[in-house]
């Protein structure tokens, strides 16, 4: 249900925490952020993330590019 006083039409930052194969949004918004490239990901488009650094990522590239980022620290 939605608060009479948000407008869905202005966009704002979601805050999420990332699940297994899904997520929880915590505070309301219309999109994230990519940890990587600092693109706004709209929620209904969101698919890629990460449970273990709780980061969105815009796409399988921008995933792939945190992983080798990360995985040697």
């Amino acid at each position: 249900m939605m608060n009479r006083y948000e407008n869905p039409r202005i966009p704002s930052e979601a805050r999420v925490r990332y699940l297994d194969g899904d997520y929880q949004v915590e505070s309301p918004g219309t999109f994230v952020r990519c940890a990587v490239t600092g693109t706004a990901i709209p929620l209904d488009e969101l698919k890629y993330w990460s449970v273990e650094r709780q980061e969105a990522y815009v796409d399988a590239k921008a995933s792939m590019k945190r992983y080798l980022e990360t995985k040697s620290a």
